[in-house]
Parts: structure tokens; C-alpha cells; sequence
């Protein structure tokens, strides 16, 4: 789908919605408990959908009325086929939780998805009973028992493969430690993992070097809950609102656990007096390309780092971004993990984007019009996976919304 959309009009008010995130930890604990959950979740995504889909096929009774998730205990297949769609999450968190409750699973995987990366989970759960095909097998498939035991992970290459395991240890019959190695990245989303996890009565046990999680665990349902607003879809919001469109945000919780929260520092770094800004991207990749439209805005250089991981996402983001930014006028350089944008807002004009099947591509496109009077997307489309309503909202909040033949 072909967008040609301007931002200039944006002003007024809206909604959080509800966090991607959080949708799929809650999802994910209310299927393995043993008593009933309601998952209050007003807005859906094609991420979450996918996760909701792979429990039910997991054997979980799961049904969605009125915006809210109603989740019943029920008995594990043998065998099963799920469906991951594109969602890394729904993928890495659930292989060690299908590993766990010893199901014979075949899962379809889409998009970029077969060849994002699943090393060192991959060797970590076939070392532990768990029997897969080689990596980048579509559908994958998994089957065996996982033990508990030690298990070693390097922190810096996905906090979701900790994640994973971190719902998947308390299953197991033997107690477990989790070894971290490294710097950890996106930690703030791991802690977001042990507070669902918290919710749901199961016992992890931090130290310096990782975890301890005893075996034998019952996941309790607290009843109901309710998922809270998304600060990672928010940001393209917020960051309009730093390229001058009159808006506000509401439903976003400033003491939030979503590491993307913030997103308020970054912008405040990025628009404050000053030739130079450095934006860490470590805890924050997800918001590298709506702050690089920031930055472009900016009349000083803005250096990006601590963000390789973004080659492996649906998109390689760091060149889908660089690109993003050349079509719109900007100066911009790749470097080995991130950008250096030399700000300049008399040189940012219309232009054209390759939306690369990333929804953060897409989103940040759009909300470059705020500066650039309008901009044509290619693959619009790719918000379905985590804000099907984006350009629905842009309309609403002023912005032009026009499909281009």
C-alpha cells in the first residue's frame, strides 16, 4: 500500500496504546496458569495476535471479546502447529516454553523472521533435551523435554532469549540457574518479563551474574489485569510533538518499566541547546529511527551508538534509516553500530521511503511530514504489526492521509 501523508495539521490529543510488550508477557503467563486470567487489552496488534494464536494452538482456551483477553487453564497437545507471523517476541519467548511442556511443535515463521538470528538460545535448549531443526528451518520445528540445569547466555544479544527462559525455567523439573555473560542490553525488558512473571506467583531469584529459578512452579492467576499504555508506539507521538505539532499523550505511566520510556530524555537531549548530541541507544534501540527524524530536524550533529542489534530486526534499521533520512534531504552517515546525522532543517524536503516491511520505518516516515510538507511511503502497510491504527490516528489528529496509484 502506497501512502502519501502530511503531518503539518497534527494537533490535539491521544490515547496510549495498549504496550506490545507487556501484551505478550501477561498473554504468555495467563496461558500457563493453572486458574482463569482477564487480560484487559484494548488494542491489538498482528505481534500480538500472533502470540495469542500460538497459545491457543498450545492448548490454551483463549478468546478476546469487548477488549479484554479471557484466558482458561486447559491440557497441552502432544502435537501442534502454530503460526509465529513475523513476531520475534512470539518466537523466542515460546520456543523454550514449548520446550518445557514437551510438545511436538511446528512453527510457521514469515517475513525476515527464519533468518533473525536464534544462536545462543538455539544451543542452550538442544543441550537441555530440547530437539530442533537447524536454524533458519521454516517451519521450525521442536520437540523433546527441556531440563532445568545451567544454562549460560550472552546479555548482549537479545534480552528476549532471557525472556524466554526465564518463562519456560520454573516448568522444569529440576531447579535452574541463568548465567548472563556480558553487557546487558534492553534489560529494562527483561525486567518487565519478572514483573509479569511477579504477577503470576512465580519465584525468581536475581544475583550478579544471572538467576536462580527453582523447578516444579505453578503459574497463579492474580485474576484480572490490565495491560498498560505503549511507550515504544507513543514515542512517534511524543516526537512529533518535538518537531512543533501541538500534541499530548495520555495513558502513558512515567514510572513504567518500558525501557522506551525514555524516549522523553532522549528527545529533551536531542532539542536542547548545543552543536552535538549522543544518543545511547542501548536500552532504547526500537526508538533509533522517530529520534534520527528528530535529529535530522536539528541544527547540530547527532551521533547514534550502541546500536547493532538494529541490523537484525525486520528491517537492517540502521540502513533503512540512513536511507529514510537521504530521501527526506538529511546529511547522514552509517557507522559500525548506529548513525552520525548532521542536522539541518532548510535542508529537509518531500520525498519518497521504502517502508522495508518495518512498522518503525513507516511510523517514523510519517511523522517526518510534520517537517518535510508531505511524504510518499511504500509499504505502508507494515504498521498492522504492532499499531494497525496508526494512519487511522494520524487522520483523526489532523494529519492527511492520501493513497498514491
Amino acid at each position: 500500500m502506497k501512502l502519501t501523508v502530511s503531518g503539518k495539521g497534527l494537533h490535539g490529543s491521544i490515547p496510549a496504546i495498549a504496550s506490545k510488550s507487556m501484551a505478550h508477557r501477561l498473554l504468555i503467563c495467563a496461558a500457563l496458569s493453572s486458574d482463569p486470567s482477564q487480560i484487559r487489552c484494548e488494542t491489538l496488534s498482528d505481534d500480538i495476535t500472533a502470540t495469542a494464536g500460538c497459545l491457543r494452538a498450545l492448548g490454551c482456551e483463549l478468546t478476546y471479546q469487548g477488549g479484554t483477553f479471557y484466558a482458561s487453564p486447559a491440557p497441552h497437545p502432544e502435537r501442534a502447529t502454530a503460526d509465529c507471523g513475523e513476531s520475534g517476541s512470539t518466537l523466542r519467548f515460546l520456543l523454550p516454553v514449548i520446550a518445557a511442556l514437551g510438545i511436538n511443535c511446528h512453527l510457521d515463521l514469515h517475513g525476515r523472521l527464519p533468518s533473525r538470528p536464534l544462536s545462543p538460545l538455539y544451543g542452550e535448549l538442544t543441550s537441555h533435551g530440547a530437539k530442533m531443526s537447524p536454524e533458519g528451518s521454516n517451519p521450525l520445528l521442536i520437540s523433546g523435554k527441556l531440563r532445568g540445569g545451567t544454562y549460560t547466555i550472552r546479555a548482549d544479544v537479545s534480552s528476549q532469549f532471557i525472556s524466554g527462559l526465564l518463562f519456560a525455567l520454573p516448568l522444569c523439573e529440576e531447579d535452574s540457574r541463568l548465567i548472563l555473560v556480558g553487557r546487558r542490553e534492553s534489560a529494562s525488558y527483561v525486567e518487565m518479563t519478572l514483573s509479569a512473571l511477579r504477577a503470576y506467583g512465580i519465584k525468581i531469584i536475581s544475583s550478579d551474574d544471572g538467576y536462580s529459578i527453582p523447578g516444579r512452579q505453578k503459574y497463579r492467576s492474580p485474576g484480572a489485569l490490565t495491560v498498560e499504555g505503549d511507550w515504544s508506539n507513543g514515542a512517534f507521538w511524543l516526537a512529533a510533538a518535538a518537531l512543533g505539532a501541538p500534541l499530548t499523550v495520555t495513558g502513558l505511566d512515567p514510572e513504567s518499566l518500558q525501557g522506551d520510556s525514555k524516549v522523553v530524555e532522549a528527545l529533551a537531549e536531542l532539542t536542547k541547546e548545543g552543536s552535538r548530541a549522543m544518543i545511547d541507544a542501548q536500552d532504547i534501540p526500537d526508538l533509533v529511527p522517530i529520534l534520527s527524524v528528530v535529529a535530522a530536524a536539528q541544527k547540530k550533529t547527532t551521533v547514534i551508538y550502541n546500536a547493532a542489534r538494529l541490523r537484525l530486526k525486520e528491517s537492517d534499521r540502521i540502513e533503512t534509516t540512513a536511507a529514510l533520512l537521504k530521501a527526506i534531504g538529511a546529511t547522514v552517515t552509517q557507522t559500525e553500530d548506529g548513525l552520525r546525522i548532521k542536522g539541518d532543517p532548510a535542508a529537509l524536503h518531500p520525498g519518497r521511503v521504502d517502508g522495508a516491511n518495518d512498522h518503525r520505518i513507516v511510523m517514523a516516515a510519517a511523522i517526518a511530514s510534520v517537517v518535510c510538507q508531505s511524504i510518499e511511503i511504500d509499504g505502508a502497510e507494515a504498521v498492522n504489526k504492532s499499531y494497525p491504527a496508526f494512519f487511522e490516528d494520524f487522520r483523526k489528529l489532523g494529519g492527511i492521509v492520501a493513497h498514491s496509484y
